[in-house]
């Protein structure tokens, strides 16, 4: 099992590309399900998840080119196998998003259940409950969602809860439904924009997508099209937070400030100078910084994916800072590990309150999570001496090539076997 060896103390210096974003490509690729013309996507990620997706859409019939350049060609006129079984699904819960582009074209579909999530709870309810409203027959049996309808037709759906993937999938089922879809309480997340431009540039009628209401006007079918998709705003992010905590230098490619403007406004507060272009945004922290407070919730509130990140600045931060995350009842985990680094964090219920000290030593850590992951990795980017992190099979999910990209920096990082 791989794990990531970094020396700390190095500061980060230069200039790095970032990636597209896994939380759009999975989406888009699952897009590629509701029409029998090919859809190219460009600035593709390479990620296990990505991998993982592509290989689940094959099994089902759908012809998959992939070149160097990071471009996707996705052609399901083949389309023959409405399912996503269980053993390619239970690793990634993006899968669910197959199943409203599979109900929409071909009429029925059957889709396990996700796995459990480390981080908390992810019912997909509102998933079920908005195509039922479509007109869906559904039924749960054995693990597996048995989804079948003649056409879905337009209906009014109310979220109780802001779901993006929920958002995704029943913008996708609605593009081919009879009638008019008004989705309220809608996700305003970026990625679930950069899906409607996607799904309108195959002749989808999607509107008010980054509000909290999307009207779709369903059509007979959707033709192919070329998308390029978006810059991965939390790997960004990451990269933003790490070079703030080596008092870095660092500018980053074919990203932009827009779609993070909370964590740049923490990043400043905390004391890093941020500077946004059109498609590069420059970072530079000369001096300490202070520790910030936060609270997550949805977008275009501060992101849960940085809540770990957040947490590592404040180790080294000067004063205290108090996290409260709102989205997910278990993501502390890091916690722990950060303290083996010699971190002082107090934790009670879905708060956490951390005091800034002058240093952390390196030490042997494991992930829990993906973001997690993040959080250890920008940890030992600043930490005395080595750190070790185990199963960074979770950081492989959703961050490409982190080790080949922080080298970029100068950051003493390398994968061990």
């Amino acid at each position: 099992m791989d794990k990531l060896l970094i020396e700390g103390g190095v500061p980060l210096s230069g200039e790095v590309s970032i990636s597209g974003a896994k939380n759009a490509a999975l989406p888009l690729i699952c897009a590629a399900l509701l029409t029998d013309r090919p859809l190219t996507l460009s600035n593709v990620p390479h990620l296990n998840d990505v991998t993982t997706m592509l290989r689940l859409l094959v099994q089902m019939g759908v012809d998959v080119t992939l070149d160097e350049r990071n471009s996707l060609v996705l052609n399901a006129c083949g389309l023959n196998r409405p399912e996503a079984p269980y053993d390619m699904v239970k690793t990634m819960r993006a899968s669910i998003l197959t199943l409203g582009p599979l109900l929409a074209r071909a009429g029925r579909a059957r889709v396990s259940l996700p796995g459990g999530c480390a981080i908390g709870a992810r019912p997909v309810d509102i998933h079920i409950r908005g195509l039922q409203a479509m007109g869906a027959d559904i039924c749960v049996e054995h693990g597996y969602i048995l989804a079948q309808a003649q056409r879905l037709r337009g209906a009014r759906i109310f979220c109780d809860l802001v779901t993006v993937t929920g958002t995704e999938n029943l913008m996708m089922a609605a593009a081919l439904a009879d009638g008019t879809t008004v989705i309220e309480n809608a996700a305003r997340e970026p990625e679930v924009v950069d899906l409607a431009n996607c799904l309108n540039a195959m002749g989808a009628k999607v509107s008010g997508a980054g509000g909290d209401i999307v009207t779709v006007e369903g059509v007979e079918r959707l033709a192919g099209a070329e998308h390029r998709i978006m810059p991965d705003r939390i790997e960004t992010g990451t990269f933003l937070v790490a070079a703030a905590v080596t008092g870095g230098r660092v500018r980053l490619n074919g990203t932009h400030c827009g779609i993070l403007d909370a964590v740049v406004e923490k990043l400043r507060e905390a004391g890093a100078r941020i500077d946004c272009h059109r498609d590069s945004i420059e970072i530079s922290a000369d001096g300490p910084l202070s520790a910030v407070s936060l609270r997550t919730a949805p977008y275009p509130a501060f992101p849960t994916d940085m809540q770990a990140q957040f947490m590592a600045l404040n180790c080294v931060a000067r004063g205290t800072g108090v996290i409260t995350e709102t989205i997910f009842e278990n993501r502390f985990m890091h916690a722990q590990e950060l303290r083996r680094l010699g971190a002082d964090i107090e934790i009670s219920g879905n708060t956490t309150v951390v005091k800034g000290v002058p240093r952390l030593d390196g030490a042997t850590v494991m992930a829990t999570d993906l973001r997690a992951s993040a959080c250890l990795v920008v940890a030992g980017l600043v930490a005395r001496g080595e750190t070790l992190i185990d199963r960074i099979y979770h950081l492989d999910r959703g961050y490409e090539h982190i080790e080949e990209k922080l080298s970029q920096l100068g950051a003493r990082i390398r994968r061990v076997h």
